[in-house]
């Protein structure tokens, strides 16, 4: 993994995020969206194996049901953005760009 599928990650996934497991999860499924979107759905899921919300009378109360949600937006969010090492149709790396000529609406005579 090269340092700009490093960085984006990171981005992604919070500085905190071991750095090691992410080469090694990189290394197998050889797609930065492939590795966030995997360890996305393992903090999902370790919310869900969990009580969302805990409230002990008079005491003190936990509620982290809306990190779930969050974590679904931004689970939509990787999904959809442009990560370092996907490349076009040409392979160079750069992203797909379509040009079309503009053209007016009625045709002058």
């Amino acid at each position: 993994m090269d340092e700009a599928v490093r960085t984006w990650l990171l981005a992604q996934l919070g500085p905190g995020t071991d750095v090691v497991d992410l080469d090694a999860r990189y290394t197998r499924l050889r797609s930065a969206r492939a590795v966030a979107l995997e360890v996305l759905a393992e903090r999902r899921a370790g919310l869900l194996a969990e009580p969302l919300r805990l409230s002990v009378d008079g005491v003190m109360t936990v509620d982290n049901s809306g990190n779930l949600p969050g974590l679904e937006r931004q689970m939509a969010a990787v999904g959809v953005a442009a990560a370092p090492d996907e490349t076009g149709a040409g392979g160079d790396g750069l992203p797909l760009v379509a040009v079309a000529p503009l053209l007016p609406a009625r045709s002058r005579r």
